[in-house]
């Protein structure tokens, strides 16, 4: 594998992330971290938020064993505490196609939170089929399959300290903060 983002690269921009966030909701927020791939990512967003924080956690497919998204969208564990009235945040790992996320914001936006922002460590711009809004983005990179802080292939990877390229090398581009 080819490493695209460092570990040092990536966590200045993780850092950098919480101010924003925290600038925007500073009477607090609710963050709803999507399982399995954004742990990483949340873990260290909520360290260095100024604001106070709540947390919840939602885990959904649309990957399968696939290395490209089956537009299907599965639920496969729900919120646990309600989101009327709150400014919440989702925490996402990728942004690619966009189904998944627009269908998670369609959901909970039925659910009467005060706003709804989004968070993602990384965005790929080029793969969108829908337009979906993503408030917070850590880089945005080009049509690559990444791997390692948290995201994973065939539940492999997740532990890598930096992102790297699990695909052909050569379509590597640098990522954009």
């Amino acid at each position: 594998m080819q490493i695209l983002i460092a570990e040092d690269t990536l966590r200045q921009r993780v850092a950098a992330l919480p101010q924003e966030i925290s600038s925007d909701h500073p009477n607090g927020v609710h963050l709803v971290c999507v399982l399995k791939g954004a742990f990483v990512f949340l873990a260290d967003l909520i360290r260095t938020m100024t604001c106070e924080v709540t947390l919840d956690f939602m885990a959904v497919s649309s990957y399968g064993p696939s290395t490209r998204s089956s537009g299907q969208v599965r639920v496969l564990k729900d919120l646990d505490s309600g989101l009327e009235g709150r400014p919440v945040v989702i925490v996402e790992d990728i942004v690619d196609t966009g189904l998944t996320l627009a269908y998670l914001q369609e959901i909970l936006r039925a659910r009467g939170p005060r706003s709804l922002k989004t968070a993602c460590l990384v965005s790929k711009p080029s793969r969108r089929q829908t337009n979906v809004a993503v408030d917070y983005v850590g880089f945005t990179i080009d049509d690559l399959f990444v791997v390692g802080y948290g995201l994973d292939s065939g539940e492999r990877h997740r532990n890598l300290p930096h992102l790297a390229i699990v695909t052909d090398s050569s379509r590597a581009a640098s990522p954009t903060p």
